[in-house]
């Protein structure tokens, strides 16, 4: 723990130091968004979510000599890493990702200036800078839920990330505070949004929706809402028939709260069945008629 605790504090945090990182960091962040092998992992989330870089930018602060000095390198930081992050993609791709999306995360890089030079004062010890650090608990603690309700749903994916977000959250005020009343006041804080994101993840199961049959003559795909349709394994989700107006016939829509592998049936008014092998994941699926 000690050696945990000294990157909190215990760094010579120099320039050069700070443009290395930031250049590891932007160029790292594009190759996981380019590999095909990390859609939807863990290791694809540093590309579209906050956690990691949170903690980059804490990293940053509590290594930081003054409050103005912590500012300056948090926006140095963010001004060359998020440009790498699009950049080198446009460069090996051919895409035109700068200029599409990097208009949205200026604005996250300009905020790092206050959000730096406030943070600064969490190295004080004092009650006011777990003040300072709480909203960015609660705002990792949503992290948290969404990759505990993407976990439950595609297990393991995302679970590194589910718990990279618990750890952190317990790390920051063990690390950050020395002031033992401070420390577990919010190791309490961290333990009730861990808590209460799980229940809400629990509550609010992820799902995916989507159509999986329409009706065809062509295809011998034929039904109405006479029809029952059904999951054999009804953990993964729920089926109905639906009339759709604008395709002027009958479908099965679905609604899937886990990945897996089951089977679909259709069955009309004489008990007779047509049986389709589906493979549902994160956000696609495989339909095959046996």
């Amino acid at each position: 723990m000690e050696k945990i605790k000294k990157l909190f504090g215990g760094i010579d945090l120099t320039w050069k130091k700070v443009i290395i990182f930031a250049i590891i960091a932007g160029v790292y962040t594009a190759v996981m968004a380019m590999l095909p092998i990390t859609n939807n992992t863990s290791f694809e989330d540093i590309t579209i979510s906050f956690e990691v870089w949170i903690l980059f930018g804490i990293l940053i602060i509590m290594n930081s000599k003054s409050a103005k000095d912590s500012a300056l390198k948090c926006f140095i930081f963010f001004l060359i890493s998020q440009p790498l992050v699009y950049l080198t993609q446009d460069i090996i791709n051919h895409s035109n990702l700068f200029l599409t999306y990097y208009r949205f995360w200026i604005i996250w890089t300009i905020c790092t200036i206050p959000m730096g030079f406030i943070g600064y004062f969490m190295k004080k010890d004092k009650w006011w800078g777990l003040a300072i650090l709480t909203p960015m608990l609660i705002f990792l603690g949503m992290h948290y839920s969404g990759f505990l309700g993407e976990t439950l749903y595609y297990f393991p994916y995302h679970l590194l990330s589910t718990l990279f977000c618990i750890v952190t959250l317990l790390l920051y005020p063990i690390c950050i505070f020395n002031d033992k009343k401070i420390k577990i006041t919010g190791i309490i804080i961290s333990l009730i949004i861990i808590i209460a994101m799980t229940f809400i993840s629990f509550a609010n199961n992820t799902t995916y929706n989507t159509t999986i049959l329409v009706s065809d003559s062509e295809t011998g795909k034929v039904f109405d809402n006479s029809y029952k349709v059904y999951l054999e394994d009804d953990r993964l989700g729920k089926v109905h028939i639906e009339y759709d107006e604008s395709l002027e016939d009958y479908k099965v829509d679905a609604e899937f709260k886990r990945a897996g592998i089951t089977n679909l049936v259709l069955e009309d008014s004489n008990g007779n069945k047509t049986i389709y092998e589906i493979d549902v994941k994160r956000n696609t699926y495989n339909i095959t008629k046996k």
